[in-house]
């Protein structure tokens, strides 16, 4: 939670009010803890991702939990009236990021985003006390094309990882191998790989627009930021059209703006979702 002072991100939101930004704080401290064991914890990640959840029981029983992080979420949780769903869903996700490193169709990874972005965008509209299925909807077109985004911005780094985010089928169809993914730029098949998926995320993005003007003015100022922000990035990998651009869109991508700019795979999808709607 210290950390999350010092982290920059640059969707301002200011304007969301200090008493909206602590419960948001509190659901990224959640989203924070599970990353972290998730993707760096020592020894038993499954098993740890178990104490969280028993600590997340605790709280929808009235209890209160032992870890400080838990403690501050069941506060919100009480405040909010939020559903556990959504927290369920984010453990899920690291389970899964456990055992599963390939994602063989779209539709594979649409869910893998159903567990992984898809829930945070729900919470934020439970906090502003707008959610409805209508909305969830939307907000889980816009959560997956902002994931999609940040996957294809950090394609190398989780390579290296050992984790790939791209469809399978999709590199088949277009004649390329993983290998091609690090280095994307300087393959035709990787290049035109990409940019295929980014239009495809550019896609999500526009199904999911609509959102913001069903919401109220501050949270239809926080949509509008990470909706600019995804699509700034998109915008850079799909002028990546010729060799002469390659260079220049390289520098950009080290460059990006909006609320890819914040979305490190390292970090996870939801801590930087959560703190580019806190203004961080």
């Amino acid at each position: 939670m210290g950390r999350a002072e010092h982290e920059n991100f640059t969707v301002a939101s200011a304007v969301l009010g200090r008493r909206r930004q602590m419960h948001l704080m509190a659901i990224y401290g959640f989203a924070r803890l599970v990353d972290d064991v998730g993707d760096e914890a020592a020894g038993d990640r499954g098993a740890l991702l178990d104490l969280i959840e028993s600590e997340l029981d605790a709280i929808y029983v009235g209890e209160r939990p032992e870890h400080a992080v838990m403690s501050t979420l069941a506060d919100t949780v009480w405040a909010c009236g939020l559903p556990a769903s959504p927290f369920r869903r984010l453990l899920e996700a690291n389970r899964l990021d456990q055992l599963v490193t390939r994602y063989e169709t779209f539709d594979q990874l649409l869910s893998y985003c159903q567990l992984s972005a898809a829930p945070v965008g729900e919470l934020v509209l439970h906090v502003f006390d707008v959610a409805t299925p209508e909305r969830i909807l939307l907000s889980d077109r816009i959560c997956a094309g902002l994931q999609i985004t940040e996957h294809l911005q950090d394609i190398g780094q989780d390579y290296a990882r050992g984790r790939i985010y791209v469809p399978l089928e999709d590199l088949a169809r277009f004649g390329a191998t993983e290998s091609d993914l690090p280095g994307w730029l300087e393959t035709a098949p990787g290049h035109a790989l990409i940019v295929f998926e980014a239009r495809r995320a550019h896609s999500l993005l526009s199904d999911g627009a609509p959102l913001a003007r069903t919401l109220p003015v501050r949270p239809r100022l926080a949509v509008a930021g990470f909706l600019a922000g995804g699509r700034a990035a998109l915008e850079t990998l799909d002028a990546l059209g010729s060799a002469s651009n390659r260079a220049v869109g390289a520098e950009r991508l080290r460059r990006p703006r909006g609320f890819a700019a914040g979305g490190r795979r390292r970090r996870g999808f939801a801590t930087a979702f959560l703190k580019a709607a806190m203004g961080r």
